[in-house]
């Protein structure tokens, strides 16, 4: 009978737990909800970090379903980019590697014309 002592895993061979938006991310997003709140747009957000996804739901009002989702899957990093915005019907409205080309999808609901 041998006892068998498992390997010791140092916290930066661990994977997460958990997957969440960096401080610097958290800058970039905010800064558009920010412009969307001042226009009047939108009016509450919601922060989810789970074991896969990291996601930012964009709210008109708290108790209706989420106008957009800001998805960080750090697993699709090497394929098809790991931020996605997605739409009200869960369309991908854009999806990519870079964070503020694919928040540009939502700048474009800031422009109106002014009459």
């Amino acid at each position: 009978m041998s006892i068998q002592i498992p390997p010791q895993v140092t916290p930066l061979e661990r994977p997460p737990e958990q997957v969440a938006f960096h401080r610097t991310e958290l800058s970039v997003i905010l800064s558009i909800y920010g412009r969307m709140v001042a226009a009047g747009e939108w009016r509450d957000y919601g922060i989810s970090c789970l074991r896969e996804v990291a996601v930012f739901s964009v709210f008109r009002r708290t108790a209706e379903v989420p106008l957009y989702r800001i998805e960080k899957r750090p697993k699709l990093r090497n394929k098809q980019g790991m931020y996605a915005v997605i739409g009200p019907g869960g369309q991908v409205l854009r999806r990519g590697h870079d964070l503020k080309s694919v928040l540009r999808v939502l700048e474009r609901k800031l422009i109106r014309a002014v009459d």
